[in-house]
């Protein structure tokens, strides 16, 4: 990583009070050869040792949005929860406990009642998300409708869980983990959903302050601690081959909060050694796995890293990260094709012929999670790259205007177009993520460390530091516009550090103005400019982030290029014809093959902005001296239409 350009930087401190620190440093990583002997080989011992981080994530609590693309994604969102009763979102519980249903219908898709023609084995799994994204909505807006309607759900599944026992809690029958345990018939994914509800009633003690769902996931602790420790350690290796989603993050969050080691010990049980053991040796073994089974069992690792300070989980979801977010990815930031990854590491343009089903969504909220982890421990920006880059043009763009039903793959493949779940017969597994995703967009802006803040995203927003009484308004337009505007208001003078980040997309160091004054410090693209002085009510900060068109090939295809302005995805509008309600809203991804187009080459030079001439607004554009020009606009921005991201190249 490049350091500070500290041309006359003297000066600087002098006139303003600004100061700077180097860059972080890249994150840890164990040279040498790859261990002998597989380090999760042994036993795994839980011991309680909490590592620091180096900064933390403002509370939602104290993060505004303003009006912008993250508080109209966050809106429709929002309709989308307010629309779905207590009643239907409970209905599978009740029933599977004997009790009253009422009037209530049960919802479709994956939430299919038992009895009915097309019942799922993951019925309930939804409510679980439900309950994270109410808590969130509370956390982030305080919404207290929200939270008024998750703490009746709260109340009627502890009601539920009471007439099962008092400790198994769902919406299925013990019956399906009879069958896991005999590893016959096999289940489709009991401890998945186990999860969704467990992290779900997680989210309402520790968001939302309701102490009931406490006791509930402890109770559904003890029964998942004592289900899997009767178990022998090789048959609960044999177990693990069926996805069990986050069991151990959410056993080692609960053993965190409650300071019961109990949970944690539980939570290694579900530590899949041949998943981890390559990893913690450096190997990409993970073609042909399923990602989104995976991508959690990481997390798991990162949080068990935080509070063991065992290496061997540092280890795992540092190589994961690096190995999945610069060979496993796409240039949106997504990965997987098929829901797996089916090809060789670096071999993108070859995976990307296999399925039109690339970029699970579920998987993209996971690894922004992992993200997030990782960069607490090193304040690297260069998490906060990919985590933008995925932000802007995976996620925004996954929700659809208004309705707030989202999708399932970001399809990659050229002539694709976006597809959207329905309002109440869908309910996937990235129907779920996305309703907490959009609940939480205030969670990663603003970071902070002992001795100031961080500035990671670029979003209208409002930061709120009562401890320091300093507060901190985003003003931008970002990307539409290329700058953002950062204004000070404290109850008094107070001295801290302010901590740009400075994206590595830039071509040069920004233009920086405190005051209006510009700044002759600045920043190499992929660091930090730290402004360090005693801020008063009033002081305003500007930097331009001047953005350009640039390529980004595929590794294995170097004529197979996307095309970015800034972070920005820009795609390729092709027209809607042939597209139709019934082929946008329902299936999990567009039905290509049935319904091909010619999509355009291109013969051009290597520098785009020779071939490609803004448009008559701005982040609009358009190929130039091309057999059939193409009109290019942000990929988030498109819904409706067919796209091309990736074109071929000459």
């Amino acid at each position: 990583m490049q350091g500070l350009n500290r041309r006359g930087f003297a000066a600087v401190l002098a006139a303003s009070g600004v100061a700077a620190a180097a860059p972080p440093q890249p994150p840890p990583r164990r040279s040498g050869p790859p261990p002998e002997v597989p380090p999760f080989q042994a036993p795994i011992e839980f011991t309680r040792q909490d590592v620091p981080a180096r900064v933390r994530a403002f509370p939602m609590t104290q993060v505004k949005l303003l009006p912008g693309l993250a508080a109209d994604a966050a809106g429709w969102n929002r309709g989308y929860v307010e629309r779905l009763p207590a009643a239907r979102l409970l209905y599978n519980f009740r029933a599977n406990a004997g009790l009253p249903v009422g009037s209530a219908q049960p919802f479709g898709g994956w939430e299919a009642k038992a009895d009915g023609k097309h019942a799922t084995e993951l019925r309930g799994h939804f409510t679980g998300h439900f309950l994270s994204a109410s808590a969130q909505l509370y956390a982030s807006a305080g919404d207290q409708e929200a939270k008024a309607k998750a703490d009746e759900i709260v109340a009627e599944l502890a009601r539920c869980q009471q007439k099962l026992g008092g400790g198994y809690l769902s919406a299925f029958p013990t019956e399906l983990f009879d069958r896991l345990d005999s590893l016959s018939q096999l289940p489709w994914a009991p401890f998945y959903t186990i999860h969704k509800i467990m992290a779900g009633l997680f989210d309402m003690y520790t968001l939302a302050g309701n102490q009931d769902a406490l006791k509930v996931v402890e109770g559904m602790a003890d029964w998942a601690g004592k289900w899997s420790g009767s178990k022998t350690e090789e048959h609960m290796q044999a177990i693990l081959n069926v996805e069990f989603g986050g069991m151990a993050e959410v056993l080692y969050n609960l053993a965190a909060a409650t300071n019961n080691d109990q949970w944690a010990k539980a939570g290694d049980r579900f530590t899949k050694k041949r998943f981890v053991n390559p990893l913690a040796s450096r190997r990409d073994e993970l073609r042909p796995l399923h990602a989104n089974t995976h991508i959690p069992q990481v997390i798991a690792a990162a949080r068990r890293y935080e509070i063991s300070g065992d290496t061997r989980f540092h280890d795992v979801a540092d190589f994961f990260f690096y190995e999945v977010s610069t060979a496993r990815t796409y240039v949106t930031g997504g990965t997987s094709n098929g829901e797996a990854w089916l090809a060789q590491p670096r071999q993108l343009a070859a995976e990307l012929k296999m399925s039109v089903s690339t970029a699970e969504c579920c998987c993209s909220y996971n690894m922004l999670k992992l993200a997030r982890h990782l960069y607490g421990w090193t304040a690297d920006p260069r998490y906060f790259d990919y985590y933008e880059r995925a932000l802007l043009n995976h996620r925004i763009g996954a929700i659809q205007p208004k309705t707030g039903h989202t999708q399932y793959y970001l399809s990659l493949t050229p002539g694709a177009w976006k597809t959207f779940c329905t309002e109440d017969q869908s309910f996937w597994c990235c129907t779920g993520t996305g309703v907490e995703e959009y609940s939480k967009l205030t969670d990663s802006i603003y970071w902070r460390d002992d001795d100031g803040v961080y500035v990671n995203l670029f979003i209208p927003s409002e930061l709120t530091w009562p401890e320091k009484g300093f507060r901190l308004r985003q003003d931008t337009r970002f990307p539409a516009q290329p700058r953002t505007a950062l204004t000070v208001a404290v109850d008094k003078p107070v001295h801290l550090a302010v901590r740009l980040r400075i994206p590595s997309w830039l071509a040069s160091g920004p233009t920086v103005k405190l005051n209006g004054r510009p700044l002759e410090a600045t920043a190499t693209p992929g660091s930090y400019l730290t402004l360090a002085r005693t801020w008063k009510k009033g002081d305003r900060v500007e930097m331009e982030l001047p953005m350009r068109l640039h390529i980004e090939a595929m590794p294995d295809d170097p004529e197979l290029q996307a095309i970015l302005y800034g972070p920005l995805v820009l795609a390729g509008d092709l027209g809607a014809e042939g597209l139709t309600e019934q082929l946008i809203t329902g299936p999990m991804g567009p039905r290509v093959q049935a319904l091909p187009i010619e999509v355009p080459t291109f013969r051009a030079a290597a520098d785009p902005a020779s071939w490609i001439k803004p448009g008559d607004s701005p982040l609009k554009f358009r190929t130039t001296g091309q057999k059939r020009d193409v009109a290019l606009i942000p990929l988030n921005s498109i819904f409706g239409s067919r796209y091309s991201v990736y074109w071929q190249v000459t």
